[in-house]
């Protein structure tokens, strides 16, 4: 059975856009076009009725490139029990207020079971500190967090 992986917004996003001009952005850019091309057929991927919503904003170009990414890929739904996480990690001060939406996608992804969230959000979702502390909620609540990573960190050998 292949590794379940829910893609966060960042990663469908980092797909379909103009190449960036900044060095470590174009290089995140480069890390995901290179993961996706080598490595998603080795993996179950997985979006959200939230990413949907999240890669549908913007210019409707890059959007429309975005939503074609994505469109044959299984929609997890956000469920009242994925409600319960994300409420949690927001009370707990994991996620700050101002990210609801990045405490829905991890709670999305817990939720249903998935191996691995991927995702270029370091700020709230994928940064040392947080990581350990949303493994932890998920745990005192009966959920076995998914590993969360960049595509970078998920490159089979």
């Amino acid at each position: 059975m292949k590794p379940r992986v829910y893609l966060e917004t960042t990663i469908p996003s980092y797909l379909a856009a103009r190449p960036s001009r900044e060095l470590v952005l174009a290089g995140q850019q480069q890390a995901t076009r290179d993961w996706w091309e080598t490595q998603r057929l080795e993996h179950d991927l997985h979006v959200s009725d939230l990413v949907v919503e999240e890669v549908s904003k913007g210019d409707q170009e890059i959007a429309g490139a975005r939503l074609a990414l994505i469109e044959p890929l299984p929609m997890l739904k956000a469920t009242e029990g994925a409600g319960e996480v994300a409420g949690r990690l927001l009370a707990a001060g994991v996620i700050p207020s101002a990210a609801a939406a990045d405490a829905l996608h991890i709670a999305i992804a817990t939720v249903h079971g998935m191996d691995f969230l991927l995702t270029w959000n370091c700020r709230h979702i994928n940064n040392a500190h947080s990581v350990r502390r949303i493994e932890k909620l998920c745990h005192e609540m009966g959920h076995v967090c998914p590993v969360i990573c960049t595509p970078e960190e998920l490159m089979e050998g």
